[in-house]
């Protein structure tokens, strides 16, 4: 809760903020039919860099009680974190690893769904606010955590981590790209409410933020560290800075 309060925050001032300077209806509105960026992402079940993200929207023929809509398109490509990951440093290396992680959680989620124009912009100055709904499936690829292990004196050994040895003979973690090929796959469904903000200004290209919650179901629970509550829902409020251009 603490790590979601600033994200409202932060909505409600650019909100109060742009809705003050956009402008709803103007000789000079900013028009356009499609928009494809791309952006990173943070998250309240990430570290800073949470993932990448995707999106293309495409206008619609008819209008939402007045409102320009676009067909919303994305694709996110996720880490997804346990909230009990603490980075700890062995005596002996100095490395560092995370105790009891066993897996680790990376979630791709297409998605597809409205956004509508709540306010446009002058095509030249102004801050365009969307709303944005959007569902798909989420895709979990669940690799082991490999950590690296003093078996013997001048002896290392990297495996998956196992809670039956001791800590201390931890040396430190293995790397990232071990693991892959032990994979496995959970497949779930995923819902995003957002706001788009914007914040460009020039008419081809574009910078924005977009902000907002998403919830995610897995059929079962996905164990990501051992000893903890793990869950099969996870919920997250999300900030995506976006860069790309529009047409």
């Amino acid at each position: 809760m603490s790590r979601i309060l600033p994200i409202f925050f932060l909505m409600s001032l650019v909100l109060s903020v742009s809705s003050a300077r956009a402008q709803n209806t103007d000789t000079d509105e900013d028009k356009y039919s499609t928009v494809t960026t791309y952006g990173v992402t943070t998250n309240t079940n990430s570290g800073i860099l949470g993932g990448f993200v995707f999106r293309h929207s495409k206008v619609l023929p008819n209008l939402f009680q007045g409102k320009r809509q676009f067909r919303y398109m994305a694709l996110e490509i996720v880490n997804v974190k346990h909230p009990k990951e603490v980075q700890s440093q062995t005596p002996y290396s100095g490395q560092r690893y995370v105790y009891n992680k066993q897996n680790y959680l990376f979630v791709v989620r297409p998605q597809y769904g409205r956004e509508v124009s709540l306010f446009t912009r002058n095509a030249d100055e102004g801050v365009a606010i969307n709303g944005i709904l959007a569902v798909g499936p989420s895709i979990g690829i669940i690799k082991p955590y490999y950590v690296q292990y003093s078996t013997s004196p001048g002896q290392v050994d990297t495996r998956p981590f196992d809670p039956t040895l001791q800590p201390e003979l931890i040396v430190g973690s293995g790397s990232f790209f071990q693991g892959f090929s032990e994979s496995k796959l959970t497949v779930g469904l995923n819902f995003k409410a957002a706001v788009s903000f914007e914040l460009s200004a020039f008419r081809n290209n574009m910078t924005g933020l977009e902000i907002g919650f998403l919830a995610e179901a897995f059929p079962k629970e996905v164990v990501i560290m051992n000893n903890a509550n793990n869950r099969s829902v996870y919920t997250s409020g999300f900030i995506t800075l976006y860069f790309g251009n529009k047409k």
